[in-house]
């Protein structure tokens, strides 16, 4: 019979598609990563990996073996890791992704109210665009906008942002009003990552959708300067509800064409597949749940594999 951490040391490979990178993953020299790949070759009789110079890639025998080992061999380790699981405190290294929408104060404040509660935890934050490919890079957790795609990572709904058309009343005396989406091709908008001044605005109410580009003398990277500039009158913006909600409320902003709004946009924590969750990853998905986030109204549901 093949030896197990053989097993696990091809799988790793495999996932990587380099030695070195599976090494450094591991823990041990290329060398020994390369010398136990081959001798489970040699006990199966098989060649696993193609090899070259430039390109390391799974021969179909080698797919074959790796679509059969992988998830009974995370099995096996989370099994073996669950038997302290309910006693072991939240401890270690959290590396988290998450877009730049959220490198803002707000989501600041939440992480470090969670490493006060949990002393034992240590977070590396990538804020980034880049979807980062999550066990390439070992990312404990990423969260997400929007659609996601395929992969055999899991995901959970952590919440959803629906964005209201407002302005200013100071803005709108004396201007043309508006009816219709239409209509705001006429205005001046405060713009979100936009190219030139100018984005494309999708408005929906009910099964009616329009997509429509919109311009205007102020653009930003983030909510909190397109929230700024709208309020002090520089033109209409398109803002999450949890930004706007209030200030409708209270006056100081309009609610425009209130039928119409942005489509609904989900976010997700997005994490590796494993049954039972370190404790420290557990904690923070619970923490980012409960969370009440300046961008998006919070969910609770269930984990599903991006399948």
């Amino acid at each position: 019979m093949a030896d197990l951490n053989d097993i696990a040391v091809f799988v790793r490979v495999a996932q990587f598609e380099s030695f070195s990178r599976a090494a450094h993953a591991l823990g041990m020299p290329v060398s020994t990563v390369s010398r136990r790949v081959t001798a489970l070759e040699e006990k199966l009789g098989v060649t696993l990996l193609h090899r070259t110079t430039r390109k390391l890639s799974l021969t179909a025998q080698g797919r074959a073996y790796y679509n059969q080992c992988s998830e009974p061999l995370s099995e096996l380790f989370d099994a073996e890791g669950v038997l302290t699981q309910t006693q072991k405190q939240p401890e270690g290294l959290l590396r988290i992704s998450a877009p730049a929408i959220l490198g803002q104060e707000p989501f600041y404040e939440f992480l470090s109210s969670f490493l006060k509660t949990y002393p034992h935890i240590q977070a590396d934050l990538f804020i980034t665009n880049q979807f980062l490919d999550l066990i390439a890079e070992n990312i404990d957790v990423a969260i997400r906008f929007g659609e996601l795609r395929d992969s055999s990572l899991i995901a959970q709904r952590i919440g959803k942002s629906v964005r209201y058309v407002v302005a200013t009343p100071e803005y709108l005396h004396g201007r043309i009003p508006l009816s219709r989406p239409e209509d705001l091709r006429q205005h001046r908008c405060v713009l979100l990552q936009a190219r030139n001044n100018e984005v494309e605005w999708h408005l929906v109410s009910g099964k009616k959708s329009i997509k429509l580009h919109v311009s205007g003398p102020v653009a930003a990277r983030d909510f909190q300067a397109v929230s700024a500039f709208t309020y002090r009158g520089h033109g209409i913006g398109l803002l999450p509800s949890t930004y706007c909600d209030a200030q409708i409320a209270s006056g100081e902003l309009v609610r425009l064409l209130p039928d119409w709004s942005s489509p609904e946009i989900f976010v997700h924590a997005v994490y590796p597949t494993r049954r039972f969750l370190p404790a420290k990853l557990q904690v923070f998905l619970d923490e980012l749940k409960a969370w009440k986030s300046p961008l998006w109204i919070p969910l609770r549901s269930r984990a599903t594999i991006l399948r």
